[in-house]
């Protein structure tokens, strides 16, 4: 094989929680890994922004309760057996890796005995935490965990571009005629050289986290665009639930000033007894739920929105002022410094703050070993769907579940490894070279600026927190024409990342907006004023 032309194992797309655990998980049975992910580190993506914590179990909880917390938020679209395999199974997967084996520094009163806390829609305290950096704290353990491990090749700034599949790419007659579409790797993007690089897996997992990109107004990291979502469809695994977008009601608001990712002011806030309150000082969401400021997001977000419009006001604010059982500036350093940063001091003042796109229900349809419909994939973390959480997420229950999935992936694949699924040589060798679409340098970042722009403002406007038939088939036609454009603009550019992620960010965006036209019904995230 030339230097553009590697084969390995199992190719893990994605350095997050779910990914990092399942090349653990393989590398600890004997597998050759390649990793790969499209920032400088590992540390690039979503988990190391996660603020709250994580689900574990508490000593007056049981997994019969977290279930019923879990389909109540859930608005009972969520696929039960999944739901009870993350309650039963979840938290003894979590002790065994995070803490047994990996030594995460969750906040603890002694060695047997942890601090938990609640957050919205929880009946009891289960969460387990670092503070406000739970996230970080979690990747800088598996982080050097994955660095150390002899078995796992890192790769870093490679952009996947394209899953390899028998039905699309592989030239053989044999795998043509074959009623079984396989996966067998990547068309990977190697930034550093501006070189196309083949990768051949025996299997592939897919856990390039969500797509909160897509919006104008988002808490994610700027590599959440839908990449791995966008490259299943095109190979033909099902995607279910991607009308389910999870808007988090409080992200930091400073006038009409956008930032590239609006800074998360975690649940965990609310969760240890801070307010929502209007300009006039007077909490509301008591107005709205029962629950008040412990209400499901999709519910503390619409009530949100609904107070914005109900007093004319850009923003709501979060009273941390009163009510708080801790010391602010010790229970959460990381927001209370960032806050300080643009002049608030929340132990003093109320932070301004307003929804954002910030987690997809959605994804690429899995079971709970993680296998999508497309045989010799896997899938884990934000990019799935597992049913877990049916038309809105339970807080702190997607690092579970993307540790739960990327460790169970894992363990499945490592008992398929063998030569009844080793590639065979004639099936590598029908796998062609990548093919540079065009010549044409036409690339311009005033161009490609501007289309984000239009995806993003469409997604915001027309397929955001509140949809209508109207504005959903204005979103539909608009992508529609940009996807269009696209696919021309692909076949005539040569390859680079920008044009790769916009591709990816066009494509996830009209999946989504189609799938919102087909759900006439409000539900959860999906909530339609018609």
């Amino acid at each position: 094989m030339n230097e553009y032309r590697l084969k390995t194992d199992v190719l893990v797309i994605g350095s997050g929680i779910a990914g990092s655990l399942a090349a653990l998980n393989l590398a600890e049975s004997g597998a050759d890994v390649t990793l790969i992910t499209s920032g400088e580190d590992l540390f690039a993506g979503n988990t190391r922004l996660a603020q709250g914590g994580i689900v574990f179990h508490s000593e007056d909880d049981d997994p019969g309760i977290l279930e019923k917390d879990i389909m109540t938020a859930g608005w009972k679209q969520n696929y039960l057996r999944a739901v009870r395999y993350l309650c039963h199974k979840g938290p003894k997967v979590l002790q065994k890796t995070l803490i047994d084996a990996y030594h995460v520094p969750f906040a603890h009163r002694d060695p047997d005995s942890w601090y938990f806390t609640r957050e919205g829609g929880h009946s009891v305290a289960r969460i387990l935490y670092a503070k406000d950096h739970t996230g970080l704290t979690i990747m800088e353990q598996l982080t050097k965990a994955v660095s150390d491990c002899p078995n796992i090749r890192v790769l870093t700034k490679r952009t996947a571009i394209d899953l390899l599949s028998t039905h699309h790419h592989a030239t053989h007659l044999d795998f043509k005629y074959n009623l079984a579409n396989q996966c067998v790797g990547a068309y990977v993007f190697n930034e550093a050289l501006g070189q196309v690089e083949i990768i051949l897996a025996d299997f592939t997992v897919l856990a390039t986290g969500g797509a909160g990109r897509i919006y104008l107004h988002s808490t994610n990291s700027r590599e959440a665009i839908g990449s791995g979502l966008s490259m299943a469809h095109r190979a033909g695994a099902k995607l279910h639930n991607m009308e389910y977008v999870q808007f988090h009601p409080t992200a930091f608001y400073q006038g009409a000033r956008r930032f590239e990712r609006r800074f998360l002011i975690s649940e965990a806030v609310r969760g240890e007894g801070a307010q929502l309150v209007n300009s006039a000082g007077e909490p509301f969401m008591a107005r709205y739920d029962q629950r008040a400021d412990l209400a499901p997001r999709d519910i503390v977000t619409r009530a949100i929105m609904a107070e914005m419009l109900r007093t004319d006001e850009d923003c709501v604010y979060l009273d941390t002022t009163r009510g708080m059982h801790d010391n602010v500036a010790e229970r959460f350093p990381t927001i209370y410094g960032k806050c300080l940063e643009h002049g608030v001091d929340m132990a003093r003042s109320p932070i301004p703050v307003v929804p954002a796109a910030h987690y997809f229900c959605g994804g690429i349809l899995v079971d709970t070993r993680g296998r999508t419909t497309l045989e010799r994939l896997y899938s884990a973390g934000e990019c799935t769907c597992t049913g877990v959480h049916g038309a809105n997420r339970l807080a702190s229950t997607s690092l579970l579940e993307a540790m739960l999935w990327g460790h169970s992936a894992g363990q499945d694949i490592s008992k398929r490894l063998g030569a009844k699924w080793r590639l065979s040589k004639k099936l590598i060798d029908s796998i062609p070279e990548w093919q540079n679409p065009g010549d044409i340098h036409n690339e311009d970042p005033a161009l490609i600026a501007q289309d984000w722009a239009t995806i993003r403002n469409t997604m915001w406007n027309y397929v955001g927190i509140i949809r209508s038939t109207a504005r959903l088939r204005r979103a539909f036609e608009d992508l529609r024409t940009l996807s269009k454009n696209m696919h021309d603009f692909y076949k005539q550019t040569p390859i680079s990342k920008p044009i790769i992620d916009l591709f990816h960010g066009c494509q996830t965006a009209y999946v989504v907006t189609q799938a919102a036209m087909r759900n006439k019904t409000t539900m959860g995230c999906h909530y339609r004023v018609d």
